[in-house]
């Protein structure tokens, strides 16, 4: 079976200096490379199927974000947020030495793949975005900050995968081993043996910071920025998704790049990648 490199790239933020970790498939030395980028609680192991899927192809690369899985933790919580996170991966193609790179995005990483394709002389060749559009809603980021800062330990790994089965069933229908797998990706056990979840509960810190006057304005920077990008773009959706309503992404397939829309069956948000009918359609894109 094909396995991943496992590797660290050195980071900044305006707190100091941070390890970001990713996993490699494939030839390093691959100049077409494919980045993928998880969600806001998950880590870069959520592309392992995707990625064995296409590392014959391309270099893939998938990080996982700063203060989240095997990566470090910042040192102030306040800089969780988007454009750091784009300076992180700004770093990492740096190191990759890619000059071009197609990019697969799911929820907040397709957040941060809008905010890198819209920039000047950027390096998107193509764009995947799963699951997430430049319209945001304030009462459900609220909700998700304050779901990210709950602190939930759990005695046995069986009741904390439970734990994230339920809280998990927006993303369809899965097998139990698939499941399994979903759930040990984000747990882990601290030093007393209770099973946490694997990323820094600060994350919540921009969250509850958020006013009503800023999240107007960073809409609308994610309107601007979407509407900045060139590159072909693939629009998933999860048919039964409550975050990427039907409207919003009829409008993005009528505006910026126009993006090709899928809209996956069976799956709210955000569809896993992890089925063959799902693979099939972010690499009939991305390679076809």
């Amino acid at each position: 079976m094909t396995i991943p490199t496992h590797k660290t790239v050195q980071c900044i933020s305006p707190a100091g200096l941070h390890k970001m970790a990713y996993q490699e498939w494939g030839d390093p030395h691959n100049p077409n490379v494919l980045l993928c980028i998880h969600g806001v609680t998950r880590v870069s192991d959520d592309f392992d199927q995707l990625a064995r899927a296409l590392c014959d192809t391309y270099r893939v690369v998938c990080p996982d974000v700063v203060g989240r899985g095997r990566s470090d933790w910042l040192r102030d919580p306040q800089y969780y947020v988007v454009p750091q996170y784009l300076s992180d991966m700004v770093t990492l193609l740096a190191r990759l030495n890619a000059e071009t790179v197609d990019l697969v995005g799911t929820s907040m990483g397709g957040l941060i793949g809008m905010a890198l394709a819209s920039l000047p002389e950027n390096p998107v060749r193509k764009l995947v975005l799963n699951d997430v559009g430049p319209k945001l809603d304030l009462e459900a980021m609220a909700r998700i900050g304050e779901y990210i800062g709950a602190d939930m330990r759990f005695n046995t790994f069986d009741e904390a995968a439970a734990y994230i089965r339920a809280i998990s069933a927006s993303f369809g229908e899965h097998t139990d081993a698939e499941w399994h797998k979903l759930a040990a990706d984000v747990l882990r056990q601290d030093q007393d043996g209770k099973w946490i979840r694997h990323y820094d509960l600060k994350l919540s810190v921009p969250f509850t910071m958020t006013t009503g006057e800023a999240f107007k304005a960073s809409e609308a920077l994610l309107w601007a920025a979407y509407n900045a990008i060139k590159c072909p773009t693939l629009l998933l959706r999860g048919a039964h998704s409550d975050l990427l309503s039907p409207e919003v992404a009829q409008i993005m397939t009528q505006t910026g790049p126009k993006a090709k829309l899928v809209e996956l069956p069976g799956a709210g948000h955000a569809p896993t990648l992890l089925h063959i009918d799902q693979i099939e359609v972010v690499s009939d894109f991305l390679v076809g």
